[in-house]
């Protein structure tokens, strides 16, 4: 889903579930060598890269938006492809905050990171969206949510404008941009590549080459 989309449509429909008929059209997936500027993008300035141990050598960041069709689709192939990741990479994942609805939801994952509540409750969130048809736009609607999740929802409506959480919002969006994502899901490679379901045909060839430039990252050292 490209930044644009998601303008056109919150304009046009309102924030949420109206996003399903968004669909990319998606490419089968190719078959020859990843191809540069095709099927992956190299950057021109290297994004910055947080490693959390020094065990760790290259880090992948896949951005996402909870709202986006798309990212909720990726979620099993992703998941799948990251238990397989070399013990030297670094896997993390990063809300844009392309508008006010996406920062919303960026929040809201910031701030379940903070609680040690997002490995819990990350799928529940997508299913809320995806599946239950609520939007969890506005702090009414996060606050049910966070009740039937068995989280205070005070406490997560205080850490969501706390400071904490705000830096790492403020960063993400640094991230974003150091990565020039203008769409979601889209997966960035140790600060030097990226790629997407878009940019390689379909989510499963996107991993493929998510492998492929980790492996091109590890060679050039």
């Amino acid at each position: 889903m490209q930044r644009r989309d998601f303008s056109r449509q919150l304009a046009g429909a309102g924030f949420g579930l109206a996003l399903s008929g968004m669909a990319q059209a998606q490419a089968p997936a190719q078959a020859q060598a990843p191809k540069e500027g095709t099927h992956y993008v190299r950057l021109q300035t290297p994004a910055p890269v947080s490693l959390p141990s020094a065990d760790k050598k290259i880090e992948v960041v896949e951005f996402f938006w909870y709202g986006c069709p798309h990212c909720y689709a990726f979620e099993p192939t992703l998941e799948a492809w990251v238990k397989t990741l070399p013990a030297d990479v670094a896997f993390r994942q990063v809300p844009v905050g392309f508008m006010a609805p996406h920062q919303m939801h960026q929040k809201l994952f910031y701030a379940l990171e903070e609680m040690g509540q997002l490995q819990a409750v990350h799928r529940k969130v997508f299913a809320a969206i995806h599946q239950q048809n609520r939007r969890l736009g506005t702090d009414a609607e996060i606050a049910a949510f966070a009740t039937g999740s068995g989280i205070d929802a005070n406490k997560l409506a205080e850490s969501m404008k706390s400071f904490g959480v705000t830096t790492k919002a403020n960063r993400a969006k640094q991230l974003a941009d150091a990565y020039k994502i203008d769409g979601v899901p889209a997966l960035g490679i140790n600060g030097r590549f990226y790629t997407s379901g878009a940019l390689a045909g379909n989510h499963e060839r996107a991993v493929q080459i998510a492998s492929y430039l980790i492996q091109q990252s590890r060679a050039k050292g």
